[in-house]
């Protein structure tokens, strides 16, 4: 059964250099338009798969949904209020700049049930943003996180990088000491990844991208995961950290390799067994939309293996790790039975750990976490 929405909104006021989602700079865009499309690719969808039970998880991101203006932003939340039912407990997220976070936008946010904003600061040193590209400063995320705050939205969270271009380790401490003191109840801390088709990608090339060594990369992160501990703060996945009671609902829905609907542009969706991805490029995306054919592209049904292999990269991202009695419930095997050679080698590298009911990462094996990954990748 599906109980999560994702919806793209593909707009940005700025193309960040690290950034490879699929997104377009909003200046002349046909925002309406695409709001428009997005409602009838909804429809279509819940015909062909209706909505069970209200949802109880849905995440609006982007590029960056708060780019769109006042009228804009109404167009959208009526119409995800009208089509996508929302549980009475249910998360209702929306990615945001801190630059957009106007009184008249946030009060808006609120008066449509948006309980949870995810807020991408990257970083609170002004020289290490203006080297990625980002156009806010440090002052505008503290007053945009004081407003918010203002207006009742308690349950926040804010993405942070590591491993930049003239990013120190003082800068990243520095980072953290901040964001703890503002009292945000969750976390996300991301290394940096060269992705092609970004600036950053074709500085690389050019020999004119200068990284942090992974030596300092590793420190970066052993800071950031002590840290964080001290301050009462949980690691329950790779990169995301929350007070208790305040983790992401939303992409423990993806951990837990549970399925969801994926709406707009370049979205992708897990729905009745089959991984579906949409076309991207907006004139293509409307342009199904208004033949009401639903966009979709690419789609893969996945084998049982495929499942598998799914239920363990995705599940060993959480600090939990995979429960071993579901896994068999689910699979009809038992995973030691699968992986016998596998645990015992990433153990013996003590890059995972094995109990009666779990198998998960160690804390060697979150710095390694794609060499694990790829161990259950057979053949």
């Amino acid at each position: 059964m599906v109980q999560s929405a994702y919806i793209h909104i593909p707009f940005c006021h700025q193309i960040c250099h690290y950034c490879d989602f699929n997104k377009f700079f909003i200046q002349n865009q046909p925002v309406e338009d695409y709001v428009a499309s997005l409602s009838r690719e909804i429809d279509l969808t819940l015909e062909n798969y209706p909505v069970q039970q209200p949802l109880k998880t849905i995440y609006v991101g982007g590029g960056t949904p708060t780019a769109l203006n006042v009228s804009q932003l109404s167009q959208l939340l009526v119409t995800i209020e009208r089509r996508l039912p929302l549980a009475e407990s249910g998360e209702f997220t929306f990615e945001a700049n801190p630059e957009d976070l106007t009184e008249e936008k946030l009060w808006l946010l609120k008066k449509h049930g948006v309980n949870r904003l995810s807020i991408g600061v990257q970083t609170f040193d002004d020289v290490v943003l203006e080297a990625i590209g980002r156009t806010h400063r440090t002052d505008e995320v503290l007053k945009g996180i004081e407003l918010a705050k203002s207006i009742g939205f308690e349950n926040m969270s804010i993405d942070l990088m590591y491993a930049l271009p003239k990013q120190t380790l003082d800068s990243v401490k520095k980072s953290v000491n901040i964001a703890l003191g503002l009292g945000i109840p969750h976390l996300s801390l991301y290394s940096l990844i060269v992705e092609p088709k970004t600036v950053f990608y074709n500085l690389m090339r050019k020999g004119k991208l200068k990284l942090p060594n992974q030596d300092t990369e590793a420190d970066m992160y052993d800071y950031i995961i002590d840290a964080l501990n001290r301050n009462r703060y949980i690691q329950y996945e790779i990169s995301n950290f929350a007070l208790e009671g305040y983790e992401s609902k939303h992409n423990i829905t993806y951990w837990d390799n549970e399925q969801y609907y994926g709406f707009g542009a370049g979205a992708h969706s897990y729905v009745a067994g089959i991984r579906r991805g949409n076309i991207g490029p907006l004139k293509k995306y409307m342009s199904y939309i208004k033949e009401g054919k639903l966009p979709v592209i690419e789609e893969n049904k996945l084998s049982k293996l495929e499942q598998i292999e799914e239920q363990l990269f995705l599940g060993l991202r959480k600090t939990a790790g995979v429960n071993l009695a579901q896994f068999e419930q689910k699979f009809g095997e038992k995973l030691e039975s699968i992986y016998d050679r596998q645990i015992r080698d990433l153990a013996e590298k003590e890059l995972v750990e094995l109990t009666d009911d779990f198998i998960r990462l160690t804390k060697k094996g979150r710095f390694l976490g794609n060499e694990v990954f790829q161990a259950f990748i057979l053949d």
